[in-house]
């Protein structure tokens, strides 16, 4: 089967940004293979997805060890493989805390025992020797942070990763991280792996703020779209074959707010966002991811796609990105009525 191309983006036009307090540059749009990858998505429509992504200035590929149970990382690393891709033009990063199917006390977590093992298996289903970044996918309260700080410079000086990163750690436990690096002359982490959207916003502008202006700490955004709520298609209902009718369980508590006064007040706000992105020429989706990647902490947003067109879809965003004047801004801002409370956000005061 032919790689799919679609309707290509010059990569010259992706932007980039440095990740963090690291010298490493990453795509504002990288590719993602929660819930898709290795479960919904196989075979040949992985490699049009990843090559479409590629081709479009897409280099940055986000997977973890608990995605559809490790087939995530054995379906990236066959297509890495079989394309050619030069390693150095690739970002990969992986994930490490679920476990791959096992139940075993040590197969979980952030013990030195299963970051370490759990990455070299990560490695092995991504046929690769080493990963760009590796994040703790959860915080562990169980292990002594000093050992999880302690491990994942282990993997740095062993080279099987450049840098870590956390995944939905608070602010509270990435600053203790970041003391016990101090303190150890450690590696601390660059980034966290954080949930962020229009419609929630409160840990990433205010919680992670003095992250930000003390460590230049960066961000790998998820659900920018809320899980599909703010591209419109949940404005009538859930449609068979969407992500929350595939994916009840991982959405179960989304779905149940969906149709009380949280949700009907959401759906009303995408409604209202609608006609401001058809004024500037665009889809609602497309609004809203550019929305996201234009506060200046988001270093990457990662797009999910189950088809090469989704890709090439949702980075028409980068055509709105300069059409966000503070106008713009101001219109969206009073329709979502929900900044948190803070004494300076990044739009700043106007």
């Amino acid at each position: 089967m032919s790689i799919f191309t679609g309707p290509e983006y010059d990569p010259k036009n992706m932007i980039f940004r440095r990740l963090g307090d690291s010298g490493l540059r990453v795509p504002i749009f990288s590719i993602g293979a929660w819930l898709t990858i290795g479960q919904t998505v196989q075979g040949d429509v992985v490699k049009d997805i990843l090559t479409t992504a590629f081709n479009a200035g897409i280099n940055l590929i986000d997977t973890a060890e608990g995605y559809a149970q490790g087939q995530a990382e054995v379906e990236i690393g066959r297509v890495i493989k079989e394309v050619g891709w030069r390693r150095s033009d690739l970002i990969i990063t992986t994930k490490i805390f679920f476990g791959v199917g096992r139940k075993g006390a040590n197969d979980v977590g952030l013990s030195r025992k299963h970051i370490i093992e759990g990455l070299n298996e990560s490695l092995e289903r991504l046929q690769l020797d080493y990963v760009d970044i590796v994040f703790a996918h959860r915080p562990d309260s169980s292990v002594p942070m000093h050992e999880v700080v302690r491990a994942f410079n282990f993997l740095i000086n062993q080279g099987k990763a450049f840098y870590w990163a956390t995944s939905e750690w608070s602010a509270r436990q990435i600053e203790e991280a970041f003391h016990v690096a101090d303190q150890y002359n450690l590696i601390p982490p660059i980034a966290d792996q954080c949930n962020y959207s229009a419609l929630n916003r409160a840990r990433f502008e205010v919680e992670y703020a003095p992250l930000y202006k003390k460590y230049n700490y960066g961000t790998t955004v998820f659900s920018a779209l809320a899980g599909g709520v703010l591209s419109g298609k949940y404005n009538d209902g859930i449609p068979t074959g969407s992500r929350f009718d595939l994916h009840k369980d991982e959405f179960k508590d989304t779905v149940e707010k969906l149709g009380g006064p949280e949700g009907i007040a959401n759906i009303e706000k995408v409604k209202k966002l609608t006609k401001i992105a058809e004024e500037l020429g665009c889809k609602v989706g497309h609004l809203a991811l550019a929305w996201a990647v234009s506060n200046p902490n988001t270093s990457t947003v990662i797009l999910g796609a189950s088809k090469p067109e989704h890709v090439t879809d949702n980075l028409k965003a980068l055509e709105v990105l300069p059409k966000l004047t503070p106008e713009i801004h101001d219109r969206i801002k009073a329709i979502l009525d929900n900044e948190p409370a803070s004494e300076k956000l990044w739009f700043g005061d106007r």
